[in-house]
């Protein structure tokens, strides 16, 4: 008789949100699971305590509403059977329709179940390597130790240690009567690029002096957001803010990311005096983000000032500028469609360090990782929601980004592939995007045998 295979110990790095949620995943599908935390032998400037999935930013996993992406993001793993959800659920605090917690009780709630779990070991060291079978879920505050070996394992440009992010608006808010399509030139692109069909990666919204001038005004006073000491960033190039960039003089913007040399307006048949661009940020042109304009304007400052841009009056803002501290990988450039090393599919990667932005996000691609990273050592394919659902259509975004421009990227409604038939009323539009996603993903979750361990529905 053939002797039974002991299922092998799991490695999952990092205990916040995503390696919390993972290890808890896998611990309660039989796995022994050895999960590796620095804090408190080495700590954070960010972090206070030495607990598991400590929330260090907001106290808010934001809407419960399935209209909401975050909202439905949330539906779609409490059908997956998150046990981080659970924990915010018992911890909840009064905020209307926001998933608000108290932080302790949050916190000590996810410490207890992982931690006090017959199958998991939490090993309070700094972690160096890559161990497979395992979990990286290091988030955005990774080690330098560790990020020097990601780097070496994936090369030198998959890992980046700053976002400069600018805003992106959605396709329909965009008003096309007046911003044109056009490459510089005909051909080129702002980074110098050409190629065919350049054009159609491009919106550009033209302005008049007095316009530019009204712009720069209001840029220059806007309330900025300081956050954290851990935000810190040593401006350079490549990330400076558009506000910045602005108080450097009244011509630096012309001369940088506004400028419109080669791109002539079909209504006039001149270059404008100014000009802000869009680039395309997904295939289908339902996304387009703004070119050079990473920020730190305050949300409320950032819709006030950007919709004074001719063409984004109505602008419908589906990721917020940013600039802060972040370690995260290059996903479309290095990694597998489940997240994994290539060369090694049952070591994977989940949370922030993926290229997803926020508390749910980060936990969603840690329940995604554990449940594919089961499959694998089961001798099933790893397995990717469809597109239609929030869950899957993060990652379809973190396969298909074009590497060259990839940032992190929230949950939103233009990630979701196309409605058959679009109706104009937005609220009607959403709850049909909510309606198909929840069916498909139970679909999905049929069909390959995809069930939630205890505490699921």
């Amino acid at each position: 008789m053939r002797e039974a295979v002991s299922p092998p110990t799991i490695t999952v790095v990092g205990g916040g949100l995503a390696g919390s949620e993972a290890a808890y995943q896998l611990a309660e599908r039989g796995y022994d699971v050895v999960l590796h935390e620095m804090r408190p032998v080495r700590g954070t400037p960010a972090h206070k305590t030495d607990r598991l999935a400590e929330l260090v930013c907001s106290n808010t996993f934001k809407s419960t509403e399935v209209t909401n992406a975050h909202g439905l993001l949330k539906a779609e793993m409490r059908a997956l059977g998150s046990l981080i959800l659970r924990a915010a659920d018992g911890a909840r605090v009064p905020a209307g329709s926001a998933l608000a917690v108290d932080r302790d009780l949050f916190s000590a709630a996810v410490h207890e179940q992982v931690t006090s779990h017959p199958r998991v070991r939490v090993v309070r060291e700094e972690a160096h390597a890559l161990v497979s079978p395992g979990i990286i879920a290091t988030g955005p505050l990774t080690s330098d130790a560790l990020a020097a070996t990601i780097s070496a394992r994936l090369g030198v440009a998959s890992l980046a240690f700053y976002d400069a992010i600018a805003p992106i608006v959605a396709a329909e808010s965009i008003d096309e009567s007046i911003a044109f399509r056009a490459a510089r030139y005909g051909k080129e692109t702002m980074e110098g690029e050409g190629g065919e069909g350049a054009e159609g990666a491009y919106l550009n919204c033209p302005m008049d002096r007095a316009q530019y001038e009204a712009f720069l005004d209001a840029l220059t006073a806007a309330d900025q957001h300081h956050g954290h000491e851990f935000d810190a960033v040593p401006y350079f190039d490549g990330c400076m803010p558009a506000e910045e960039m602005a108080k450097r003089g009244r011509e630096s913007l012309r001369f940088g990311p506004m400028k419109p040399v080669g791109l002539d307006d079909p209504r006039t048949g001149r270059w404008p005096y100014a000009v802000v661009q869009l680039r395309r940020e997904d295939k289908a042109g339902r996304m387009w983000n703004l070119v050079g304009f990473q920020t730190r304007l305050r949300i409320p400052e950032q819709q006030r000032v950007f919709r004074m841009i001719p063409g984004l009056e109505q602008a419908e803002f589906l990721r917020y500028g940013s600039i802060h501290r972040n370690s995260y990988v290059n996903a479309p450039a290095s990694l597998t469609p489940h997240l994994s090393l290539r060369d090694d599919p049952q070591l994977l990667f989940a949370g922030q360090l993926t290229g997803v932005e926020g508390y749910t996000e980060s936990t969603a691609t840690g329940l995604l990782a554990a449940i594919n990273l089961d499959r694998l050592l089961r001798g099933v394919e790893p397995v990717v929601p469809p597109p239609t659902t929030m869950l899957g259509a993060l990652y379809r975004y973190m396969r298909e980004a074009d590497p060259k421009h990839f940032q992190p990227m929230n949950a939103n409604f233009g990630l979701l592939e196309e409605l058959p038939s679009v109706p104009r009323d937005k609220a009607k539009k959403r709850a049909l995007y909510a309606e198909r996603a929840l069916a498909e993903l139970s679909a999905w979750m049929g069909a390959h045998d995809v069930r939630p361990v205890h505490g699921g529905p």
